[in-house]
């Protein structure tokens, strides 16, 4: 099948898009990839009267680090972003994300604004504590990804807000980039090297319908999973999040809690992937049931703790 007809609009600038979305409302939908939104057009599951394409506004296609954060446009696609962006949780998961030519074309904010239970990209930055930033014709907000993500494809975004950009702590083995390009003086005597902090430990592990790990499927049950040791040896920090279990995706508070200040022997690890399993109230359909699933997050939660553990 082929989209129904709609106006087609490719502005040139953020503000250009946003002054169509205020004058479109619901309306209008907004074209970042389009690799979920072509398909459902095609379908007609998704018959919007006006088509707002952001892919040309070159303010958006960048990748910036400041204040902590490195800051990610609605332009820059899955492909550049495993390339360019030192986050190595976010690198684990996009290798999961479709096939290549997906990732070539889609973007992360894209599945953001999307919001798909299933999908990897969402889970990645509630795990990381990220925010999604907003812009309209009123101004700009950012987000937390726990309040941006509501239900089944259902965001905190207003009718009238196009989503700019995702922002996610920067680790500390990620160098700030410098507003202007610097030209440092050659030392007489060669500088020690300063040792970077430790990064943040992660693990990403997900199951698909055809029991795959890069098949090009949504997530059954995946897990994202960070976390920071302290000199002891136990979690100083622990995030779990996880696509697939719920109709949004969802932290493990209560395995977080639970393993937090702990040291990761077999019982603790059994202990939280029990804790996650229990705290989850999975849907069913044509590719698993509720049970399966649960018992998915219990194993996927132990196997990724192991890994953050080693």
């Amino acid at each position: 099948m082929k989209p129904s007809a709609c106006e087609y609009l490719a502005p040139d600038t953020c503000e250009e898009a946003v002054r169509a979305l205020a004058e479109h409302g619901e309306e209008a939908a907004v074209l970042a990839g389009g690799q979920s939104l072509i398909p459902m057009m095609n379908l007609r599951i998704a018959a919007p009267g006006v088509l707002i394409d952001i892919m040309g506004i070159e303010e958006l296609d960048v990748i910036r680090s400041e204040g902590g954060w490195i800051e990610i446009g609605a332009g820059v696609r899955m492909t550049r972003a495993e390339r360019e962006i030192q986050a190595p949780l976010l690198a684990k998961a996009l290798r999961h994300v479709g096939h290549e030519a997906i990732r070539n074309c889609g973007t992360l904010c894209g599945s953001v604004a999307h919001a798909d239970p299933a999908a990897e990209v969402p889970a990645v930055l509630l795990a990381l504590g990220g925010e999604v930033v907003l812009q309209s014709v009123r101004g700009r907000r950012a987000v937390a990804a726990d309040e941006f993500f509501q239900s089944y494809f259902t965001t905190a975004r207003e009718p009238d807000e196009l989503v700019v950009a995702i922002r996610i702590p920067a680790t500390p083995a990620t160098p700030a980039t410098p507003a202007t390009p610097a030209t440092p003086a050659t030392p007489a005597i060669p500088a020690t090297p300063a040792i970077p902090a430790a990064a943040p430990r992660v693990a990403f592990l997900e199951v698909t319908p055809r029991l795959g790990s890069c098949t090009g499927e949504f997530a059954t049950v995946a897990v994202a999973a960070s976390a920071e040791l302290d000199g002891a040896g136990r979690f100083a920090h622990v995030s779990l999040a996880f696509a697939g279990v719920a109709e949004r995706a969802v932290r493990a508070r209560g395995a977080e809690a639970l393993l937090t200040g702990a040291e990761p022997t077999a019982d603790v690890l059994a202990a939280a992937a029990r804790s996650a399993a229990d705290a989850v109230d999975p849907p069913g359909d044509v590719h698993a049931g509720p049970e399966y699933r649960r018992h998915l997050v219990g194993v996927l939660t132990r196997r990724a703790l192991v890994e953050l553990a080693a």
